[in-house]
Formats: C-alpha cells, sequence, structure tokens
C-alpha cells in the first residue's frame, strides 16, 4: 500500500497541535482526519479506513485511554499515544492497554512521522487477525488462522492462500471498508502485477464456499464505489 492510501486519524483537544500535526502528515503525503473528541474520534474510526490512530490521552469527553481500550476490542490499527502525561506509570498504562507506541509533549514532529512510517511498515506485513480463533453468526462460520481451518455449518471449507489471506485482511479490521487495489497490496503483495478487478474473482469464490447465499452475503459485503468490507456478527 503506498503512503497516497495511508489514513492517519489525529485525536487531540488542543487546536494548534492538531492543526500542526495534520499541516505536516499531509506534507508528507498522508491523508489525515482530525477529531477534538473521543466521541468524534470513535465516529471517524468507523466511517473510515483508518491505517493508524495519533491519540491524546487528555480529552474533554472521554481519555484516550478509554479511547484505546475502546478500539483494541475490534482493531489491531497501530495507535500512538500523544500526551503531556510524562510519567513511567502512565507510559506502561498506556502500552498496557495496546497502544502500539508513547511519545511525550513537547515533541518533535519529524520524530513524530518516522515513528508513523515505521509502525505502518510493519503493520503491512502483519496480517495476524484481532484473534487467532474467530466465530460469527452463532458458530455459522468458523475460522481457526492458527491451524488454518475454516468451517461453514461445522463442515470444513477449503480456501486457496490468496483467498485465506483475503479473508484474513478483511477480517484484521472488521467493518472497514478496504478498495481494490488496498486488498491486492494487503493480501497478494506489491508484487502483484494483474488488474484490480481480479480481486473481485477472489471474493466471488469466497462466497460460493462461506455464504448461505452469494448473491445476498453476510460476511464478503460490497461497499459500492468504495470496495468491500467484513460483516459477520
Amino acid at each position: 500500500m503506498t503512503k497516497d492510501s495511508k489514513n492517519i486519524l489525529v485525536v487531540d483537544d488542543e487546536p494548534k497541535i492538531l492543526e500542526a500535526v495534520a499541516s505536516f502528515l499531509k506534507s508528507k503525503g498522508f491523508s489525515v482526519y482530525t477529531a477534538q473528541t473521543g466521541t468524534q474520534a470513535l465516529a471517524l474510526f468507523d466511517r473510515m479506513n483508518v491505517a493508524l490512530v495519533v491519540l491524546d490521552l487528555m480529552m474533554p469527553d472521554m481519555t484516550g485511554e478509554e479511547v484505546c481500550r475502546i478500539l483494541r476490542k475490534k482493531s489491531r490499527v497501530p495507535i500512538v499515544m500523544l500526551t503531556a502525561k510524562a510519567q513511567e506509570n502512565d507510559q506502561l498504562e498506556g502500552l498496557g492497554l495496546g497502544a502500539d507506541d508513547y511519545i511525550t509533549k513537547p515533541f518533535s514532529l519529524k520524530v513524530l512521522c518516522a515513528r508513523i512510517e515505521a509502525l505502518l511498515r510493519r503493520a503491512g506485513d502483519d496480517l495476524i487477525p484481532l484473534t487467532m480463533k474467530n466465530s460469527w453468526n452463532d458458530g455459522d462460520l468458523y475460522v481457526d488462522f492458527e491451524q488454518n481451518v475454516i468451517r461453514k455449518q461445522g463442515r470444513p471449507v477449503s480456501l486457496t492462500p490468496n483467498e485465506l489471506k483475503i479473508l484474513s485482511a478483511l477480517v484484521k479490521y472488521p467493518g472497514k471498508v478496504f478498495t481494490r487495489a488496498e486488498l491486492i497490496t494487503l493480501a497478494l503483495g506489491d508484487e502483484f502485477d494483474g488488474y484490480d478487478r481480479a480481486i473481485d474473482s477472489h471474493m466471488k469464490n469466497l462466497r460460493q464456499k462461506i455464504e448461505d447465499d452469494p448473491r445476498s452475503p453476510a460476511y464478503i459485503l460490497t461497499v459500492h464505489g468504495l470496495g468491500y468490507k467484513f460483516g459477520g456478527e
């Protein structure tokens, strides 16, 4: 995935910091969404395909720790905590909640950007889902990524390596919309030289294998004009 397709969510209740961080990251080629409250941040996260979150800890409606806890229940998205809380215990608490990095204020924009780029490089190589064993719709679909076992209504399902990679990418960020180009990069690799519409064939095959009705899917959902997302509950 190219840097241009990386969406960063920056959350801070200080407008000057928000503007400075957003402006600098945009100058480096990132797409940036901003929020000044935890509530705004969570709403944006649910609507946008966010690749990384820069998260202030002290906000007016809910703490950054609370936001981090909620995000970690549904996504492995990299989280950088950006805060004036400089005590060791504060840092340990933040990292213990699932943050990937912790930067204290005042900070260097160049260092923040370098940390973000490093985290995104690691995240791009990591297709490990939120949990290794997953079950959706009261056990209708079961996936054990550790053993590469997929069952539909208790019956084994055989997926090709590419189909398994695509399913893993979708499950890693449940509810997030992926473009075809993003899925190709995440699941098939940068060396893939086919057309982006080739991903549609993989999706069609996946639906044939894991959906009750491939024409009315419950898991592999099309978001018209954008791409695909995972819809299991």
